[in-house]
């Protein structure tokens, strides 16, 4: 079948869906072209098909996949940023890492040289997951890209902090502690958000704080409102390479009921969108969307929510593509065709800032 692409700027886009239906064709991120189809990426989508890191249902080798289908429905311009992303970069598809199910540690070598091959001409990585092990390879390569410890935002309603589970040191539940332990976090500017839910023990959270999280808990996103919790991420992490690490769980499970380890209590996909589109001018250098497990998931809600987290991404990583200062850019969608006040929180400016 041919493929009829959108092309701008020298871009190569996804295939036109006002020529050729959304449920046709091979499915990749967005419908856009695979690495192979194109010359150079700026962004690269690739998937991570590994969930031998679980500690309660299994299925997130699924993810991947299950996510690249829900975007069939991504469409090329981003109107709460005004930004069409596909035409700002090139973005492509690379398919999926090939990791050993059997051999965690083996993976996790495997993850993290596959990120350093994708990345060596300058391209950045939104990985889909795969269960939340993987964070800590991609982690890994992403310091090793930056020259040094980078700063870090974790989705996720668990801290993912913890020593062993069952002796074993790398599961996803001990990325992160994993990644502190080897100097890889700028341990001044990292942060989990939308944690809930309980705990072992109160020793969890006091080792969580001596490694230098902060935390913005759930709760706290509903009280205080998505531009104080943006505020505080911002003033915390300013313009150090950050990485977003996204466990699909962090949403409550009425808007992402298909993940291995759901939690009550937690946001909205729109505060998470939200609070994304107001990292605008923030110097992205990595993310990944993981735990998304299509055997629970009904009615693909869990993989809409994940492709358009993903898509939010790419349009970070896309929009920091466009020369000046993108810190109180303008955004899009109906406030500024009415004349209104710009949107927030995309691209706001803190209180004493503007």
């Amino acid at each position: 079948m041919e493929e009829l692409r959108i092309e701008a700027n020298g871009n190569l886009g996804p295939i036109d869906s006002s020529r050729i239906p959304r449920y046709a064709g091979a499915a990749t991120f967005a419908r856009l072209p695979r690495l192979d189809q194109v010359a150079k990426a700026d962004v690269t989508v690739v998937g991570v098909p590994f969930d031998s890191g679980v500690s309660y249902r299994p299925g997130a080798r699924f993810g991947a996949n299950h996510v690249r289908e829900a975007s069939r429905l991504l469409r090329p311009y981003n109107p709460a940023w005004d930004v069409s992303p596909f035409e700002n970069i090139q973005v492509a598809d690379a398919g999926d890492m090939a990791v050993n199910p059997f051999n965690i540690n083996e993976a996790i070598e495997t993850i993290q040289q596959n990120a350093l091959d994708l990345t060596s001409g300058g391209s950045k990585l939104v990985t889909l997951g795969g269960d939340h092990t993987i964070a800590l390879p991609l982690l890994r390569a992403a310091a090793e890209r930056a020259g040094g410890p980078i700063a870090m935002l974790h989705f996720d309603a668990h801290l993912d902090t913890w020593d062993t589970y069952f002796g074993a040191e790398y599961t996803h539940g001990t990325p992160f502690r994993r990644a502190v332990e080897e100097g890889i976090l700028d341990t001044e500017a990292i942060s989990h958000i939308g944690t809930r839910g309980p705990l072992y023990g109160k020793k969890d959270l006091d080792d969580d704080h001596r490694f230098g999280f902060g935390i913005v808990t759930s709760a706290d996103v509903y009280y205080q409102g998505v531009l104080e919790t943006v505020a505080k991420v911002r003033d915390r992490i300013g313009n150090r390479p950050l990485y977003i690490s996204v466990d699909i769980d962090v949403l409550d499970p009425a808007h992402a009921p298909g993940t291995g380890t759901p939690e009550a209590g937690g946001i909205t996909s729109r505060e998470l969108l939200e609070i994304i589109r107001g990292f605008r001018g923030m110097n992205l250098v990595g993310a990944d969307v993981v735990e998304v497990a299509p055997a629970y998931d009904h009615a693909e809600i869990t993989g809409v929510a994940g492709s358009h987290v993903a898509y939010e991404l790419v349009t970070l990583m896309a929009d920091s593509a466009v020369p000046g200062d993108r810190f109180g850019a303008p955004t899009g969608y109906a406030a500024q065709a009415l004349g209104q006040e710009v949107r927030r929180p995309a691209g706001f400016a803190a209180a004493g800032k503007e």
